[in-house]
């Protein structure tokens, strides 16, 4: 007895309580370690309701690619522009096809204008160049012909013109 009493007055509080509550907590702490995974059906709801996001987000994304392609092309035509003035500062002509930029003979050729190879617009297709002058008083004429890679059209299709 004195030792059971020894023992009760240095026993932890929480393993007093325990045995207090006996089977009952051991049972709660089951039923809690059982239940940790998700139903079907509140999986089945956040894959609705991702769908229902995805399809209102989806549209106004996919719309970008078309303008985000028209602005990459554009740019690609400003560096190529760029790199044709230089040639004709150096040579004193535009040359009479772009891949004079990376290897040329004409005398005063101090290149290649371009760090890399002849770049092809975003829908694979090479620029268009022509020396002769454009409609707008250009030296040159500069263009993509698109997504169709055809001359003409309209939307994505329509022709992109450096200016």
């Amino acid at each position: 007895m004195i030792k059971s009493a020894a023992m009760k007055q240095f026993a932890h509080p929480l393993m007093i309580n325990h045995r207090r509550q006996g089977s009952a907590a051991i049972r709660a702490s089951q039923a809690l370690s059982v239940r940790r995974g998700f139903t079907l059906i509140e999986l089945l709801i956040v894959i609705v309701i991702l769908g229902l996001l995805l399809s209102l987000v989806a549209p106004a994304m996919f719309s970008k690619v078309g303008s985000s392609q028209r602005k990459a092309a554009m740019a690609q035509m400003q560096m190529l522009s760029t790199a044709l003035d230089t040639y004709r500062l150096d040579v004193g002509t535009y040359p009479k096809a772009l891949s004079e930029l990376r290897k040329g003979d004409a005398p005063g050729w101090d290149g290649p204008y371009l760090p890399r190879e002849l770049p092809l617009d975003p829908w694979g297709q090479p620029y268009v160049y022509s020396p002769e002058g454009g409609d707008a008083g250009n030296p040159y004429t500069l263009r993509s012909h698109g997504k169709d890679g055809r001359e003409g059209g309209e939307g994505d299709d329509e022709d992109i013109i450096y200016q």
